[in-house]
C-alpha cells in the first residue's frame, strides 16, 4: 500500500466537486498536482476512481464503493487525532464509575449525558449495585470511583469525600391505616411492622417491634407499595412511578430525619483522573438541584 491520506482527501473532493479543477480550489493546490495524486491512487489501488469521458469526473461503480471507504477512513484519522489530543491534555483514556441504585436516576442520566458531551473520547464503563456493593466494585478495582449513600464507617482501602445529600422521608401506601391520623407519632409506628434497609456495616434504628429488612431500597419501596409495612426512604425511589400503588409520605414530628449524605470513593493513593474530578464535581451540582 503505498497511497496516503493525503490522496484519499483529494479523492472525496473530486468527487464531491465533480471536477478535478474544482477540487484543486477547494484545496488550494495545483490541478496538475490533484490529477496526479488522483492517478497514483487509482494506480495503486488497481481500478479506475472517475469516469472522465464527460466534462466532470464521475465516479465509476468501484469508485462510489471506494468513496464510502474513503470517508470512513479520514473520519477513523481524525478520531485518533482527537483522542491524541484529548490524552496529551491530560484526559483520561477509560473510566469506570459504581453508582448506588438509590441514587437519583434524573441525576444520574443527566451526569452521563453532559460527560459524552464533555469528554467524547473517553471509554465509559457504568456499574450500579447497592450501597456495599458499589465499594466492593471499587476495591476489587472494576471501578475507578463509585458514588453512594453514607450508611456507614469509612472503607480502610477507600479515599472518601463528601458530596451531597438526599432528602429522606417516612412512607407508607395508600390507603395504609396510618394515614388515617394525619400526624404519626412513634407509637402509631409502632404497632406497624417497619421494613428496613439491611446493610452488614451498620444497623438501622428500628422504630416498631416487628421488622423485616432487605438490602435494596426498591425492594423495600415494592413492600411498602404492597402494603406490606412502612420505610424510612429517600424520597427519590418514594417518588417512582411504577409501584402497584403510589407512596404517601406520613408526617412524623417526633422523627429527625436528617438528608442521607452521599460519598465518592475511590482507591487509597489512585485519585482518579480529569474526568473523574469533573463528575465529582458535576455530579454534587446535580444532586443539589434534584433536592
Amino acid at each position: 500500500m503505498r497511497w496516503d491520506l493525503d490522496q484519499l482527501r483529494q479523492f472525496i473532493a473530486t468527487a464531491d466537486s465533480g471536477s478535478i479543477s474544482a477540487a484543486a480550489r477547494s484545496l488550494g493546490k495545483a490541478q496538475s498536482a490533484v490529477s496526479t495524486a488522483i492517478a497514483l491512487l487509482e494506480a495503486d489501488l488497481g481500478v479506475m476512481l472517475f469516469d472522465r469521458s464527460g466534462h466532470r469526473a464521475r465516479p465509476t461503480d468501484a469508485g462510489r464503493v471506494l468513496l464510502l471507504e474513503a470517508r470512513e477512513l479520514l473520519r477513523q484519522a481524525s478520531e485518533l487525532d482527537q483522542r491524541a489530543l484529548s490524552l496529551a491534555a491530560g484526559d483520561d483514556a477509560r473510566l469506570a464509575l459504581a453508582f448506588d441504585e438509590a441514587l437519583p436516576y434524573m441525576a444520574i442520566s443527566a451526569l452521563v449525558r453532559e460527560l459524552s458531551d464533555r469528554f467524547p473520547h473517553l471509554e465509559l464503563t457504568l456499574l450500579n449495585g447497592t450501597a456495599a456493593e458499589v465499594a466492593d466494585y471499587v476495591a476489587g478495582r472494576r471501578a475507578d470511583a463509585a458514588f453512594h449513600f453514607d450508611r456507614g464507617p469509612a472503607y480502610a482501602h477507600c479515599d472518601q469525600h463528601h458530596i451531597g445529600a438526599v432528602p429522606q422521608g417516612v412512607f407508607v401506601s395508600s390507603g395504609h391505616p396510618l394515614l388515617e391520623a394525619g400526624l404519626a407519632g412513634r407509637k402509631a409506628l409502632a404497632r406497624h411492622r417497619q421494613i428496613l434497609m439491611h446493610a452488614d456495616d451498620m444497623r438501622e434504628q428500628a422504630y416498631s417491634p416487628r421488622v423485616w429488612r432487605s438490602d435494596s431500597f426498591y425492594s423495600i419501596a415494592d413492600m411498602v407499595a404492597d402494603g406490606l409495612g412502612w420505610a424510612i426512604l429517600p424520597v427519590n425511589i418514594a417518588r417512582e412511578e411504577s409501584y402497584p400503588k403510589s407512596l404517601r409520605q406520613l408526617e412524623c414530628p417526633s422523627l429527625t430525619l436528617p438528608p442521607l449524605p452521599v460519598r465518592v470513593l475511590w482507591r487509597r493513593g489512585a485519585r482518579p483522573g480529569a474526568s473523574a474530578r469533573w463528575v465529582e464535581t458535576r455530579f454534587s451540582e446535580l444532586l443539589r438541584s434534584a433536592g
